[in-house]
């Protein structure tokens, strides 16, 4: 991952109102909280003393005791004729991620890690369906590697239906979405490139995403949203060749991309000669009864979309797909033949006939159970843990937590002890960071959410907590929309 600079004027508008009451400590804290969460990455280059000095308009003393604050902390190093650069204490910590290991935690323990909610009533009699057609396949070798015919039409009728002309020769079906991220990452970019990531992120979809070897350039996501010029910058400074992008439900976050930003980030893409990769992952799962936004690919025609029948229907029915623009549909095609020959031609046969028959009535209970699940959450988190915060999301499959203080790393251990299975922040920061964050599912039924919250919140006192806590004292930042705050 390549080193970023931060320029003093950014950094700068991100510490806002600190603390000045002595203004060293008080910069120190809000730098040291940006670290913390991931907004100023790991190995991040900082202004030099001069230039935050008089952009601050503080004096040349409080920086540098600020600096040395971080230093003393763990929070930076100098080096040498090269600046003063962001560290961790402990290094770029990687959590453990129970997201693919669901059920490690013995009998009874309540697992809050695996995005992935149980089948909906009804999709047996479409498996039967299934088995009744299989033996007119038997006498083929199985091996799709664009996937079934009639299953490409299927879900190339989907983006009809949302208003992109698509022809079953663009669809390319995968055995899940990871597996869809993967052929693109091995398609798109080789060792030399780089792939724009936000930070937080998805953690499998980094790993699959350096499948051809690529590097990653990491764009912190504000909590509000994408700062665009962030990203810009970003593009500019490093020229990726792909941008992997989670527009609709956002997975930590649950934050969804506004139309006029993705119009505007799809100019900027083009500009630089970025591809966008789009993980559609979630957009099916929109909760509040919105309509869905435009898709990514209908501002931007260079778009690999990456999509998914796991999270809209069943984690058990292994199948993703990637819509591709025509030009690219050979070369991804003899990627995917590089990691795979095919889906199972069950699963196929299965998602083909849901999808024929309108996949509305399934993906309706889906939301239905989820809303349900989510409004659960939010009210136990409120009656045991009212202190964190956190933004209701509008669909998806999480929260995405901030804890007051403490580690979220220490909390998931103790936890554990108590019966649940949680994703702490660092999981989700492939820049380091985000210490002070947690990602709730609520994939589980009420009754259960609420006890793994009240389990939770023992652990949680287990911490120690319920003191005043050592965070940092930058300004609070807030959001629009609905937000649960202590």
């Amino acid at each position: 991952m390549a080193t970023d600079t931060i320029a003093a004027r950014r950094l700068a508008d991100l510490v806002g109102d600190f603390d000045r009451d002595p203004a060293y400590v008080g910069l120190a804290d809000a730098l040291r909280e940006l670290i913390g969460d991931g907004r100023v990455g790991y190995g991040t280059r900082l202004p030099s003393e001069r230039d935050l000095t008089a952009t601050l308009g503080v004096s040349r003393t409080t920086v540098t005791r600020a600096y040395a604050v971080l230093r003393e902390t763990g929070y930076a190093e100098a080096r040498q004729g090269a600046g003063t650069f962001t560290r961790l204490p402990g290094g770029p910590v990687r959590a453990r991620d129970r997201a693919l290991t669901p059920g490690t935690g013995g009998a009874g323990t309540l697992d809050l890690v695996c995005a992935a909610a149980t089948a909906p009533p009804g999709i047996a009699a479409h498996y039967q369906r299934a088995v009744e057609e299989l033996p007119a396949h038997l006498g083929t070798s199985g091996y799709y590697p664009a996937g079934l015919p009639e299953l490409q039409a299927a879900i190339a009728a989907t983006y009809e239906a949302r208003g992109l002309p698509t022809v079953p020769e663009q669809i390319i079906v995968t055995p899940g979405a990871l597996a869809a991220t993967a052929v693109v990452g091995a398609a798109v970019a080789g060792p030399r490139d780089r792939i724009l990531i936000d930070s937080p992120t998805y953690p499998n979809a980094t790993q699959a995403l350096r499948t051809g070897g690529a590097r990653l350039a990491v764009a912190p996501l504000e909590p509000d949203g994408w700062d665009l010029d962030a990203v810009g910058a970003v593009l500019t400074r490093q020229r990726p060749r792909a941008a992997y992008l989670m527009p609709d439900f956002h997975n930590p976050t649950g934050l969804v991309l506004p139309a006029a930003d993705r119009s505007a980030l799809a100019e900027r893409l083009r500009a630089a000669g970025t591809v966008p990769v789009v993980d559609e992952a979630h957009q099916a799962l929109r909760l509040d009864g919105q309509e869905p936004l435009t898709p990514f690919a209908a501002l931007d025609p260079r778009t690999i979309t990456v999509g998914s029948a796991s999270k809209s229907i069943w984690g058990g029915l292994r199948l993703g797909w990637i819509r591709s623009p025509r030009d690219r549909v050979e070369e991804l095609t003899l990627a995917r033949i590089g990691l795979d020959l095919g889906a199972p031609v069950l699963e196929q046969l299965v998602l083909a006939r849901i999808l024929a028959d309108g996949a509305d009535e399934l993906i309706a209970a889906n939301r239905a159970r989820l809303r349900a699940q989510r409004d659960a959450l939010v009210a136990a988190l409120g009656e045991h843990l009212p202190e964190w915060t956190f933004r209701v999301p509008t669909g998806g499959m999480a929260l995405w937590c901030r804890l007051p203080h403490g580690d979220s790393t220490t909390l998931v251990d103790l936890a554990e002890r108590h019966g649940v299975m949680l994703a702490p922040g660092p999981v989700f920061a492939p820049a380091g960071g985000l210490n002070r964050h947690l990602r709730l599912i609520y994939t589980l039924p009420p009754d259960d959410l609420h006890e793994a919250v009240r389990r939770i919140a023992g652990a949680w006192a287990e911490l120690g907590a319920t003191g005043p806590g050592a965070g940092g004292r930058g300004r609070r930042r807030t959001s629009p929309g609905p937000v649960l705050v202590a």
